[in-house]
């Protein structure tokens, strides 16, 4: 019975992970068209962002409480810094090319991204570890979970009802969502299709950085990182469907479950099973769990 338990609570505390990763991605393929293949590389950048942060508030003898408004000061600067760089830099060059153009754009964004983070921090790894122990530890029967790790369900649950508020509750999201069926016709309605482009990338880019503040003090932040973790977004927005937010969180969860279920049972094929299921629901669906209805113009 401890071992079920585990099982659904460690997949819990990595769906959640999961889920603030993936829907950065969802939300810029879903409003954009671009598959970010940068995504892991901003996700990484938020990392080491937080650990420089968070490492330099609790050598100069601050609280150490404080350390965690440094690790989501890291993500917000990241965003609000990166992401219109990015947009207004390269992106809005390439809107209106095919999609596999955009992919190729993304991924040499994601290579010189990762020389620009080993030219900044070099090749040693980070640790900030105390924001992880600082809370303490909770007990769940036989099993013993750092508080931290409610954190991050928390911010999971908060990222997606702020996202689900804003998505259909905002002005900007009404404007969003008019982008996302018709960009012609929303310009000729006089939308500022080029700004909510701007402010949609900019809103993925600090999901990412988000996702990566939150993991430092749980990992060695190191080189490289960004690039298994773009994998398994990829994993959760495809089984979910590109472009929804419905489709991340479930398939986060899915993903999160299965991975879980391997660590404890079979752990030598913990990757191959995400994998499985990926391919299981594609055969399937192969557009995805949710995917909303494209009009066809004709």
């Amino acid at each position: 019975m401890s071992t079920i338990l585990a099982v659904l609570v460690d997949g819990v505390i990595y769906a959640s992970w999961l889920f603030v990763i993936a829907t950065g991605l969802t939300l810029v393929y879903g409003v954009m068209r671009i598959l970010n293949m940068a995504h892991g590389s901003l996700y990484a950048l938020g990392a080491y962002a937080a650990a420089s942060l968070a490492g330099a508030w609790l050598r100069a003898g601050w609280a150490p409480m404080g350390s965690y408004a440094m690790l989501v000061l890291a993500a917000l600067l990241v965003g609000l810094v990166v992401g219109p760089l990015i947009e207004r830099g390269l992106l809005r060059f390439c809107y209106g090319r095919d999609e596999v153009v955009l992919v190729l754009v993304t991924y040499a964004l994601f290579l010189i991204l990762e020389d620009v983070i080993k030219l900044v921090w070099g090749v040693e790894s980070y640790f900030i570890y105390e924001p992880y122990g600082l809370l303490g530890n909770v007990e769940m029967g036989a099993l013993s979970y750092p508080v931290y790790s409610a954190v991050l369900v928390g911010a999971a649950v908060l990222v997606g009802v702020l996202l689900r508020i804003g998505i259909y509750g905002t002005r900007y999201g009404k404007l969003l969502t008019a982008v996302i069926h018709d960009r012609e016709v929303s310009a000729a309605m006089g939308i500022n299709v080029n700004r909510v482009y701007l402010v949609t990338f900019t809103l993925g880019t600090m999901l990412a950085a988000i996702g990566g503040a939150l993991t430092a003090p749980t990992v060695s932040v190191v080189p490289g990182m960004g690039v298994e973790t773009i994998v398994l977004a990829f994993a959760v927005v495809v089984i979910g469907g590109l472009g929804s937010m419905q489709g991340a969180a479930l398939g986060a969860l899915i993903v999160g479950l299965v991975r879980s279920g391997a660590v404890h049972f079979f752990p030598q094929v913990e990757l191959f099973s995400i994998y499985l299921v990926m391919a299981l629901v594609l055969a399937v669906r192969p557009r995805g769990l949710f995917v909303a209805a494209e009009a066809r113009k004709i």
